[in-house]
């Protein structure tokens, strides 16, 4: 008999939620119960922890990360058009559901079980509670295609996005890797790094226990920096950066510029099995192509000295095609419990989806690599 319950915090889960976490480090338990430990998300943030959890015989055989939402901030797949649009017919489109890993869109998966009859009957517990609880829907946000596709084959609406990854083909060097691609993308790059040398820029990369306390200090200024440009506030707490320090060390990448000694730019960067994930960034001073040194040369070249098969940049941004980035597909999924809402999205979706397909092509089209006869 497989028992499906919801939790209200990610600190009541012990590590036995890890053996399913795959070669994610944003499935580590820790990431999340950092977010939590430090008030980066739960009261007065809009983000609700609900996991939810398979039980068979007292074990835990299944997971998935759950959160009520107030708002549709930190999400990166946007719906804020639905929510108007429930809003104007007097309905209520919030609280509701989302899967994902908070501020971070990242593919990954969202069902964590090794038997598919569980994974079926949590998704089928998803439902029963969006009727039960009288909640508008429940998103599915960066699923890997497997999650995807069972979410499609369960009925679930389907969406498409796009972002971009960098990958190693076994570079030994960054010049190997500038020599793919075409002589004007080449060209671009060497003038954007010879501007960093010639304005006397250092750069220093950290991590594991080589990362100080001091070093986060430096780099969450910096972050706050990039939010106080946008006249917004960041979502993570300093402390989150402290738990990430203390409880998964060497799973970070700190890259530090610095010039006449002093520090001015910071990036932090998220290190998996087989991927990179550049995650934060920002300066207190502006030199043309810092963020494109920090954010992503500095990276690849990790990649390239530590053999990691590839490097996903963050959300959005076509200024990655010209620094050899190249698109991949997002998915998410949708349940809209209201029946009339949940055609008119499923219509919206299919318009949408030949249009996102329609700018695949024409990115693929714009690859900064060699043509090859």
């Amino acid at each position: 008999m497989i028992e499906i319950i919801s939790g209200s915090s990610y600190s009541e889960l012990n590590q036995s939620i890890d053996q399913f976490k795959s070669n994610s480090p944003f499935l580590d338990i820790k990431f999340i119960q950092a977010m939590e430990k430090s008030k980066s998300i739960g009261e007065n943030t809009g983000w609700i922890s609900f996991p939810l959890i398979a039980k068979k015989n007292n074990k835990i055989v299944g997971f998935m990360p759950i959160f009520l939402k107030e708002h549709s901030y930190g999400e990166y797949v946007f719906d804020h058009a639905w929510a108007e649009a429930f809003q104007q017919h007097g309905l209520n489109y919030y609280p509701k559901m989302i899967s994902a890993i908070p501020f971070t869109p990242i593919t990954g998966p969202r069902i964590l079980s090794n038997d598919i009859e569980i994974k079926k009957a949590l998704i089928k517990a998803i439902e029963k509670i969006l009727v039960e609880y009288k909640i508008s829907s429940c998103h599915i946000l960066f699923p890997e295609k497997k999650d995807h596709d069972l979410f499609n084959e369960m009925g679930w609406l389907s969406r498409k996005g796009v972002q971009f990854k960098w990958h190693n083909n076994s570079y030994q060097t960054f010049g190997e890797f500038l020599e793919t691609l075409s002589h004007n993308k080449r060209k671009k790059i060497k003038q954007e790094r010879k501007k960093i040398e010639k304005n006397g820029i250092t750069i220093e990369r950290k991590q594991g226990l080589d990362i100080s306390r001091e070093d986060i200090d430096f780099f969450y200024q910096c972050y706050c920096e990039t939010y106080r440009l946008h006249n917004s506030a960041p979502y993570l707490k300093q402390s989150f950066f402290y738990e990430l320090l203390k409880n998964m060390p060497n799973e970070l990448l700190v890259v530090i510029a610095k010039r006449n000694d002093l520090n001015i730019a910071s990036a932090l960067s998220i290190i998996g099995e087989e991927t990179l994930y550049g995650r934060y960034w920002g300066a207190l001073e502006f030199f043309s192509g810092l963020h494109f040194e920090l954010c992503y040369y500095q990276g690849q070249e990790f990649c390239i000295e530590n053999k990691i098969k590839y490097f996903e940049g963050g959300a959005q941004g076509e200024h990655k095609l010209a620094r050899g980035f190249k698109p991949f597909d997002t998915f998410s999924n949708h349940f809209i419990a209201q029946p009339d809402f949940r055609v008119a999205i499923s219509n919206f979706l299919n318009d949408e989806l030949s249009r996102i397909e329609d700018y695949s092509s024409e990115l693929e089209e714009r690859t900064p690599y060699k043509k090859t006869i």
